[in-house]
């Protein structure tokens, strides 16, 4: 194996985190602000990239890297080494609240495409870079965008989702409608298009989007229920105007009875 053997466990069932077993010498990495605590003797590094071309050279790494600026994620990423004798932890959380899911590469033929903003961490040797769409309406009305994230080799990577996750087996032909949002990931033999939904009742008041996502096998298809996006929408609609204090809230007058209390000022 070019990636390093690492064992794993993850712990809780809403607010996620997984738990890395490092024996001497063997290293994880992970985006920034992943990171939950570790054992004393791992050593944190910042690189270009993610380290999975030792031989590549300095200008091979700034490329590498710079690719990942297309995806919106940061220049460098971080590895964790264990450099002393005997097995040490570190663990990772999973960002808001969902799951986070193991994906062990050998069983995929060594590649996973995921959504840009899934990836949480991966044994090291593993890479993770960018997939090009090749359909050119996906990158306008796909919601994923036109790029999406990669992750290659024959190690485990860990990628989150948000709610709780479906798994989804399609056979040859099998086609699957999703939210395009609600996508974690799928395996390289899965084709993804984007299907308009069509209607005008449907377009102008139906309030689910233009576009589905269509997925149509063979192949395996991870699915979200809850995307960050909807998440942060529902959150930012709920949020009093203003910065002050939205008493009405479930109440029968809502914002009226501010109003009447005197809490609106004019």
């Amino acid at each position: 194996m070019n990636a390093h053997e690492i064992d794993y466990q993850i712990f809780g069932e809403e607010m996620q985190y997984v738990e890395l077993e490092l024996d001497p010498q063997e290293a994880v990495i992970a985006e920034a602000g992943n990171f939950m605590m570790m054992d004393e003797g791992i050593k944190m590094d910042t690189i270009f990239g993610d380290g999975s071309k030792q031989n590549e050279g300095f200008l091979g790494k700034v490329i590498g890297a710079g690719k990942r600026l297309l995806t919106g994620e940061s220049l460098f990423m971080t590895i964790f080494s264990n450099e002393l004798q005997g097995k040490k932890r570190i663990s990772f959380a999973s960002p808001y609240p969902g799951k986070i899911i193991p994906i062990d590469l050998t069983r995929f033929n060594g590649k996973f495409i995921c959504q840009k903003d899934a990836f949480l961490c991966a044994a090291k040797g593993v890479s993770i870079g960018i997939e090009f769409s090749k359909k050119i309406g996906r990158g306008f009305f796909g919601g994923e965008g036109f790029i999406m994230q990669k992750v290659e080799g024959d190690g485990l990577a860990f990628v989150h989702a948000g709610g709780t996750m479906a798994k989804k087996e399609l056979h040859a032909g099998e086609k699957l409608k999703v939210d395009t949002g609600c996508i974690i990931g799928f395996t390289q033999s899965v084709d993804y298009d984007i299907e308009f939904v069509g209607g005008i009742r449907n377009t102008v008041f139906g309030g689910e989007g233009l576009f589905f996502a269509t997925l149509t096998g063979p192949g395996t298809v991870f699915i979200q229920s809850l995307p960050f996006s909807r998440l942060s929408s529902r959150i930012h609609q709920a949020a009093p105007q203003g910065g002050g204090k939205d008493k009405g809230e479930g109440s029968i007058l809502g914002g009226i009875g501010d109003v009447l209390s005197g809490d609106n000022r004019f």
